[in-house]
């Protein structure tokens, strides 16, 4: 049985997502102890407790007693079997971060789930991040991955919906794509007029224009009249770096817009094949399939999960100097 401390490092719910899936992947049976044990309200949320039993219900783990606050679990998982789940936080806690749990575990057996939560949420990628940004690094190392998503939703009430199916795969190495890169889109918003994501999208495609000559952007618009929540998000990216931001009340459209296409125009002139925030979420795919990318910092979320991938066997080398090379 590993034991896995999780208040080391970055302390919070990535320590509990990256030891349930690499439980899941390597067969091993984990602890995990000291939950998010540093944190303002420690232990496990409904949103973590979500991403375990997404990961559960795909190799029939066992892992009794989950419940909110709780600050242990053990995880004993079964064989990975294809499954078609559901799983509903009962609040607006993040599908992305859901998903990440799930997503390495489904793609040895296939399968599908439909996630209740929100879609855009603050200390998240946004689902069209997920979409736009990861998960085309995994099509083009042989990822089958299918995202649709039916509803939006944002904090507080939730209340998006997202499927996504994939197919037994066996990836190639993760390899990003040198030069070629166009820039995306994607503007969107539940319960607001159709103009806020017409603004964000105008606002960041104008400013990156400005920062980034040489790009040529593809704009998606996505306003939903519908919906149990309201509010906005845009997701801009270019190649295999993108950056997100989140409108909210009082906060101008145009800035929400410029917010995200000022971070993406800085990863653009940083070093580096990827984003900073990609760069961990990519660590697990690395480590099992193989390949190599880069960065421009070495985060707290890359080290955490560098160090959790280690502990189950699964060694990646980091290399960190005027760019952070991570290669397996």
């Amino acid at each position: 049985m590993l034991t896995v401390d999780g208040s080391r490092l970055e302390g919070g719910g990535q320590i509990v997502r990256l030891a349930v899936a690499l439980s899941a992947i390597s067969e091993k049976p984990v602890t995990v102890t000291r939950i998010r044990q540093n944190r303002e309200k420690p232990g496990l949320a409904p949103q973590h407790i979500a991403a375990i039993r997404a990961v559960a219900g795909a190799c029939d783990a066992e892992c009794p007693g989950l419940s909110p606050h709780s600050s242990e679990i053990t995880f004993t998982p079964g064989r990975i079997r294809r499954a078609d789940l559901r799983i509903d936080p009962g609040t607006a806690g993040s599908i992305p971060l859901i998903l990440q749990a799930w997503l390495p575990v489904a793609l040895r057996a296939g399968g599908s789930i439909t996630v209740t939560g929100g879609t855009e949420v603050a200390w998240s990628p946004t689902i069209d991040y997920l979409d736009s940004v990861l998960a085309p690094v995994l099509r083009r190392a042989g990822a089958s991955i299918a995202i649709e998503v039916l509803e939006r939703g944002y904090y507080p009430r939730g209340g998006g919906r997202v499927c996504v199916r994939v197919e037994p795969s066996n990836p190639g190495p993760v390899v990003i794509p040198e030069g070629g890169r166009g820039c995306g889109i994607a503007s969107c918003s539940a319960g607001l007029p159709a103009h806020v994501v017409e603004r964000q999208a105008a606002a960041a495609r104008n400013l990156l224009e400005e920062e980034l000559s040489s790009l040529s952007c593809t704009t998606t618009l996505d306003a939903r009249e519908g919906g149990a929540s309201t509010g906005s998000s845009i997701t801009v990216w270019s190649g295999a770096k993108g950056a997100v931001a989140l409108g909210k009340r009082g906060l101008p459209a145009e800035e929400v817009g410029r917010t995200a296409a000022r971070a993406l125009a800085r990863e653009c002139r940083s070093p580096g094949t990827v984003d900073v925030h990609l760069a961990d979420q990519l660590l697990i795919y690395l480590a099992c399939y193989g390949g190599e990318y880069s960065t421009n910092t070495l985060s707290m979320h890359a080290r955490t999960a560098c160090w959790i991938l280690s502990e189950f066997g699964y060694p990646v080398g980091c290399r960190a100097n005027d760019v952070v090379e991570f290669s397996a």
